[in-house]
């Protein structure tokens, strides 16, 4: 995997097409914003080349270590997008748009979808409308693990992966393990398989 800097020219209609995606991503996010990362990928790694494969997911993994909200990878997204311009200014510029872009409406429709939803909590369609969006979520969750492990290139050198991520997945639907025991597990087989 290529780790170096790439090195782009955004001109302000692409930050404003910037701003305009997380706006629509954000809508999007059934499941917090990391649902959406299979659409930031296409648009940012494959479609537009302002992120390389290795900052996108050296951006998802540091975010998700890090303590506080997991929306915080966006940030990273956009400061490695502003980099990629060629400066911190621009960096800092790429922080605010993408992360005003997946907040505001999201943040708005939460709000006002709770507080309406709240008010009509026993009405079928409400009740029915929570329930279905459950398999949305998980189908969202599902294209996010298959991107972020797909990026080594070769999925059949990396079966042992998919079979420590299979059964993972199945220890935490079946039993009651707590899942810091299941990172600490994986950590440790990471640490001691071949790289």
């Amino acid at each position: 995997m290529n780790d170096a800097p790439i090195h782009i020219a955004l001109t302000l209609a692409d930050w404003i097409g910037l701003f305009g995606h997380y706006m629509l991503l954000s809508l999007m996010s059934i499941g917090g914003a990391v649902s959406t990362s299979t659409e930031m990928h296409r648009y940012l790694v494959v479609e537009h080349h302002w992120l390389t494969q290795a900052q996108f997911n050296n951006s998802l993994a540091i975010a998700q270590a890090a303590p506080g909200p997991n929306v915080l990878f966006v940030a990273l997204m956009g400061w490695n997008v502003g980099l990629n311009a060629g400066s911190y200014v621009a960096a800092l510029a790429g922080v605010a748009v993408t992360m005003l872009g997946i907040l505001i409406p999201s943040t708005t429709l939460t709000y006002c979808a709770a507080r309406w939803g709240h008010k009509n909590r026993e009405l079928m369609g409400v009740r029915a409308f929570k329930q279905g969006m459950a398999p949305v979520v998980v189908g969202l969750m599902i294209s996010v693990g298959i991107i972020l492990a797909s990026a080594g290139g070769d999925a059949a050198a990396d079966w042992p992966l998919w079979l420590i991520s299979l059964i993972a997945g199945l220890l935490i639907w079946r039993t009651r393990i707590h899942l810091l025991w299941l990172l600490a597990a994986g950590a440790l087989i990471g640490w001691f398989l071949p790289q």
